[in-house]
């Protein structure tokens, strides 16, 4: 039988009386973390988001749901799988940034539900809350969330592969065939998304699991499970596409080990070698990533299941045998974290990669949480005490900066560190003092939220804490939503796609990098030609046949430039002197500014149409241009 452990804490009685509500409480919080903070307005794109979402949008207008593209660029990196959620929700609500989040905001309240059903029928409907709780509003999942990346949606369905191979297994299921089923089509929805690792850790995982318990070499164990028919059934989720994507992306067959400039090997020696194989050694061509040092991959955990990483200490109390469901729970748990981790330690690693691991970890914390003793009560005032130091902290620079000029947009005051932008957090390192005198607003409500969550964790110690730490994170999270509306302009390029909308047509040119400038893209809906930008992610794609002409190094640049046709060109402000001497001054026409980038144009208008609220230093910035 499950392990109800509800009538342990004080006031959960009425909270978990039923299910619907546990489950109703969860949703409402996932709710109001990614579809209040991910999709309403403004919910804007920059980097790879943009590029993503005008990968869908290209699926969408020229009807090819196989292959991906970036501007007619073949971009094979990940499975379509990934692109079709956003494809479908381009056809039912348009082709807006908000509407490109929407499938992964339901992915996250998805994975909070079903984390708390798997906690609830483990270890008691207090548990599951718990665990629910834990995911919905921990720090890495609304972070990586942010990201249009497909690991919340790959979590869900490692997390249903995990929890359908327990209940296969367990002898009170009546639905044994049902739970093989589901198993074996979240392991081939989980290849469609991520490719191999969709299947690779969860079978893992459930082998790992399987030695533990001395029943991998059980025949009752396989006839549970049914691999057979489930190998089966895994083909036919998986294969079609991965066959498909082969026949219109030749060459078939290619076993080398590496690659370089002009060499094509077609999509399944890039879809499997290079991706899996190759990134696995740091061998993977071309080398557009970074990896966290080990121990840091480790210790962000910390960070990332904040704030209920607190409780981390109280799950060496858990008992971890399987003599019962809550046992053979928390073992698939640890063998789930286990693998994943040990796994990225010898491989590369970027902070999200571990995020599979979550719902482990949330299930652990809320078994642990369910359970109260000592060691909750003491991380609960923890709790209480980094909270209320954040929130103080928050106060004092708001106090610090309330007289501190913010002219311009939020890039005048950042620092830049483009060696570290490959990695999520880092444009954390651009925050400078003064950059938060545009950022009062964020850090009032933060510390609103921070303080008053700290009062609230002091003064209850029980469930009623778990449920305000979870509220003082709704809160927090919108702080944050507010903030990235204030970095807009340096991280997206949506102010100055606008300027391009309402300006004469001309063919758009945007410099170097153009994943940091795809939101132009993705906003004026058309494709653009890429000075000197044949590198990094784009590069394979650009030698296969029939791959379109849109890289341009200086030489054509200046001739498309001097022609009689009108070009636009967005670029950073520092290569101004550059462009300058390229083609001339006289030739150069600022259009906008913002952002630290700006549009210039190769035949005079009438009058710049500069973004709003950008005008004054843009009227500036023209002002020095032509003296």
């Amino acid at each position: 039988m499950a392990n109800t452990s509800d009538a342990k804490l004080d006031g959960a009685d009425v909270l978990t009386s039923q299910s619907w509500l546990v489950y109703l409480i969860v949703a409402l919080i996932a709710a109001a973390v990614y579809l209040g903070c991910s999709v309403s307005p403004p919910s804007l794109m920059d980097d790879v988001d943009a590029a993503v979402a005008q990968i869908s949008r290209n699926m969408v207008t020229s009807g090819d749901w196989v292959t991906p593209r970036v501007d007619g660029i073949v971009f094979l990196e990940k499975p379509a799988m990934f692109y079709w959620p956003m494809a479908v929700s381009f056809k039912i609500f348009g082709v807006h940034d908000w509407a490109a989040r929407i499938p992964f905001a339901l992915s996250a309240i998805g994975l909070a539900c079903l984390t708390c059903a798997f906690g609830a029928w483990a270890f008691g409907r207090t548990a599951g809350l718990c665990a629910g709780l834990c995911i919905a509003t921990c720090v890495g999942l609304f972070l990586f969330t942010r990201i249009v990346i497909p690991d919340v949606t790959l979590t869900f369905t490692i997390a249903l592969a995990m929890w359908a191979f327990l209940r296969a297994l367990d002898d009170e299921e009546p639905h044994l065939r049902f739970w093989a089923f589901v198993l074996a089509v979240s392991l081939g929805t989980g290849v469609l998304l991520k490719s191999l690792i969709g299947a690779v850790f969860p079978i893992a995982t459930g082998v790992l699991y399987l030695f533990l318990t001395k029943q991998l070499f059980v025949a009752r164990t396989w006839k549970r499970l049914r691999p057979i028919s489930g190998f089966f059934i895994v083909l036919l989720v998986a294969a079609p596409w991965h066959i498909l994507a082969a026949l219109r992306n030749p060459p078939y067959f290619s076993l080398a080990l590496h690659s370089g400039p002009g060499e094509y090997h077609g999509f399944l020696w890039f879809h499997f070698i290079n991706e899996q194989v190759l990134r696995f050694l740091n061998l993977r061509y071309p080398r557009d990533y970074n990896t966290v040092p080990r121990l840091w991959f480790w210790l962000l955990h910390f960070l990332w299941l904040f704030p209920w990483s607190v409780y981390f200490p109280a799950i060496v109390r858990l008992s971890f045998k399987p003599v019962d469901r809550a046992g053979r729970a928390r073992l698939l748990a640890i063998c789930w974290i286990g693998f994943i981790l040990v796994f990225f330690t010898f491989s590369t690693t970027q902070e999200y990669y571990s995020m599979p691991c979550y719902p482990a970890l949330a299930l652990l914390l809320g078994s642990a949480m369910a359970a109260s003793g000592d060691w909750i009560r003491r991380g609960t005032r923890v709790l209480s005490l980094v909270t209320g130091c954040a929130g103080l902290a928050c106060i004092t620079i708001f106090f610090l900066v309330r007289n501190v000029p913010a002219p311009g947009d939020i890039s005048s005051a950042l620092g830049h560190h483009p060696s570290a932008y490959t990695l999520s957090l880092g444009h954390m390192l651009d925050l400078t003092f003064d950059s938060f005198a545009y950022l009062r607003l964020p850090l009032a409500v933060a510390a609103i939220s921070l303080l008053a969550g700290a009062l609230a964790t002091f003064w209850w110690v029980d469930l009623r804490s778990f449920l305000a730490a979870a509220l003082m994170m709704v809160l927090f999270y919108h702080a944050a939503r507010l903030a990235l509306v204030v970095f807009d302009p340096f991280l997206s390029s949506r102010p100055l796609a606008e300027v391009l909308l309402k300006s004469p047509d001309g063919n758009v040119i945007v410099d170097h990098n153009y994943w940091a400038l795809s939101s132009i893209t993705f906003y004026v809906a058309r494709d653009v030609l890429i000075l000197n930008g044949r590198y990094f992610n784009l590069e394979y794609g650009s030698y296969a046949p029939g791959a379109p002409d849109i890289f341009i190094d200086d030489t054509r640049f200046k001739s498309l430039w001097l022609d009689s046709p009108r070009y636009y060109l967005v670029t950073y402000q520092p290569k101004l002197q550059q462009f300058k001497d390229l083609v001339g001054q006289d030739h150069l026409e600022i259009v906008a500014t913002g952002g630290g980038k700006l549009i210039l144009t190769n035949h005079p208008l009438e009058h710049a149409r500069l973004p709003r609220g950008d005008t004054p230093f843009a009227s500036s910035f023209q002002l020095q241009f032509r003296h």
